[in-house]
């Protein structure tokens, strides 16, 4: 991965199993309750006023209980119960207001902090593990599950007060009478025999259903991204029927999830029809028999049906909060990824040299080796060109030689006049000092243009940042609006191409390691930029040690020297007259380059395109 314009990895801990992990249900409230204890207030103030909430909400039943016997017997003390039961029922909503913002307020930090952890932990993933889940895994990981449980919340206050309301309840049923209460409970056998049979399906269902929508986003991603290639093989077609598929396979599978839910809500429909008529029946027989008042039984039918919301919450909660369980397991089993112990920072001597010991590497079992054994070396302070055809190991061997890739086979060292280090025992912090990584489709972060370019170097002040965007041909800044204030990235100011990958020049010039690999870092701007920013990328390669991925080879002329990749090892190596004069692999690309590419032919000068 590239950040900042320079590379980071994860080197040891790797996660290299095909998809992602999925956190066990217990690992994933430990993790939730661990996350929770970080805002101790907002945990107190959720939990009281849900509390105060709950009791109040008992108390109206009650109190309209007692009027309807004051009423009946003419007692004078009605008005004052009138008063007391309007306050109660105002203070119940004030309460349960209060306890719903506390509750999101708790909810939101939780939220925060999870999508925190996990976008921290998906950016620091061994790139390889990353892209054995696929992009969709890890993208459904951090958007479509985290804001599955991020919608779940809420839902937590309303259970909170639910569950009190429950308990509040069931002791004033046994003080209004013990066998109004026994009525009441007649709805639990129906209650658990639904939960019984909704809980074990629905648990498997809803995790069917994440795992199925991560694929249909992986399917997705893999079309938008790979449309120039579905246009070019004219594969409109299949990927259509692919996405399709996946769509289908999704939309079944929430449809299915859906009757789970709808089936559970008729269960409940049935218990809150049986506890009512129960409650009434006895009650009925209760007053006729002289053993409890109207107003008792009143008092017990309100509250039973003041609990049809509670009780429809509490157990509708057991389906949604399934849905959220899945979702935070998958949510979890990233964040809680062990993360890899901090040890001393090793910064770098002087100028470096970068080497390439019998490097091999294949992107996992059944697929062949891209590099077999390449041996290279950059010396402090030259550039090296890598050139070659679509597929011939470039882009890996850059990945393997910056560290993004961790070699499994032979080593990539970095060496200055201190020693020498594997790029196996580099950590996060102190990679950046080392070597900085430019991608052929560099991001654009969203901010002013100031904040854009100091993600790499933070105590940059702006004569610094001026100079970087001079440096490498960006006079546009000086135009722009609002100057280095002006906001770019998504909602901002459009920047092109090759805007965007000036940007990425300057950012990693301000950077300042002192090895630096261009991975086509010019191949997306068009011809019309081409100059420019090879202009550019020679002004940041110019004293540092380099290695340039060159998808034109008047870039790779400016090199100090030129490597040929073929079937995954160094055919070629030397000069840019060197392999000239040597007549082989690169001698024939030139010409072919020279014929079809640019306007080169008859020219010498350096920046010839």
């Amino acid at each position: 991965m590239t950040r900042n314009g320079t590379a980071t990895t994860r080197n040891s801990t790797a996660t290299t199993a095909a998809a992602l992990p999925v956190a066990s249900g217990r690992s994933a409230l430990v993790h939730l309750a661990r996350t929770a204890r970080r805002h101790p207030r907002d945990c107190v103030a959720a939990l009281g006023w849900t509390v105060a909430a709950g009791v109040c909400g008992v108390l109206v039943p009650l109190l309209l209980g007692h009027l309807v016997d004051a009423v009946r017997a003419h007692r004078p003390d009605q008005a004052g119960l009138l008063i007391r039961t309007a306050l109660s029922a105002l203070a119940g909503a004030v309460c349960t207001a209060a306890a719903q913002r506390a509750m999101v307020v708790l909810g939101a930090r939780i939220a925060a902090r999870l999508r925190e952890d996990v976008v921290v932990r998906v950016l620091a993933l061994d790139p390889r593990a990353a892209e054995a889940a696929g992009g969709g895994e890890v993208t459904s990981r951090v958007t479509e599950d985290m804001e599955n449980f991020t919608t779940a919340v809420p839902l937590l206050a309303e259970v909170v007060t639910a569950t009190g309301t429950i308990a509040v309840s069931l002791a004033a049923f046994a003080s209004l009478d013990w066998r109004l209460a026994l009525a009441f409970l007649t709805v639990v056998p129906v209650y658990v025999l639904g939960l019984h049979a909704h809980l074990p399906r629905a648990a498997r269902q809803y995790a069917e259903e994440r795992a199925v929508a991560a694929e249909r986003g992986r399917v997705v991603l893999e079309s938008l991204h790979g449309a120039r290639t579905v246009d070019a093989y004219d594969m409109a077609v299949l990927q259509t029927g692919r996405v399709d598929a996946a769509s289908g396979h999704a939309l079944t599978a929430g449809l299915r999830a859906t009757w789970l839910s709808l089936w559970l809500a008729k269960s409940m429909n049935a218990a809150e029809a049986l506890g009512l008529c129960a409650i009434l029946l006895t009650g009925a027989l209760l007053v006729d028999a002289g053993e409890v008042s109207v107003g008792a039984v009143a008092a017990a039918g309100l509250l039973f049906h003041r609990l049809f919301d509670p009780l429809g919450t509490l157990l509708t909660s057991f389906d949604q909060v399934q849905r959220a369980g899945a979702a935070l397991a998958r949510v979890v089993g990233v964040a809680a990824l062990p993360r890899p112990a901090p040890g001393p920072v090793r910064l770098p001597s002087g100028p470096v040299a970068v080497e390439a010991r019998g490097l091999r590497f294949s992107y996992g079992p059944g697929h062949g080796d891209v590099l077999n054994g390449v041996d290279l070396v950059v010396a402090p302070g030259t550039s090296l060109a890598v050139v070659g055809a679509s597929g011939a190991g470039k882009t890996t061997l850059a990945h393997l030689l910056s560290g993004i890739l961790t070699p499994p086979r032979g080593s990539a060292v970095f060496a200055d006049r201190l020693g020498r280090m594997d790029v196996r025992e580099m950590s996060d912090e102190d990679r950046p000092a080392w070597v900085g990584v430019i991608a052929q489709e560099p991001h654009v972060f969203t901010g002013t243009l100031r904040d854009d370019l100091t993600l790499a170097a933070p105590h940059a002040d702006d004569r610094a940042v001026r100079a970087a965007l001079d440096a490498v041909g960006a006079r546009w800044a000086a135009a722009l609006p609002d100057g280095l204030d002006t906001r770019i990235g998504v909602g901002g100011h459009p920047l092109d191409a090759a805007q965007g990958q000036q940007l990425a020049l300057a950012r990693l010039m301000l950077a300042d390691p002192p090895v630096v690999v261009l991975d086509e870092a010019t191949a997306d701007a068009g011809s019309a930029h081409a100059r420019v920013l090879e202009d550019g990328a020679h002004a940041l390669v110019r004293g540092r040690t380099a290695l340039v991925v060159a998808h034109r080879l008047s870039q790779a002329r400016r090199c100090d020297r030129i490597a040929v990749l073929a079937d995954g090892d160094v055919k070629e190596l030397g000069t840019h007259a060197e392999l000239l004069a040597l007549g082989g692999r690169y001698a024939a690309l030139w010409s072919a380059w020279t014929e079809h590419g640019t306007p080169a032919r008859g020219h010498t000068g350096a920046s010839e395109e």
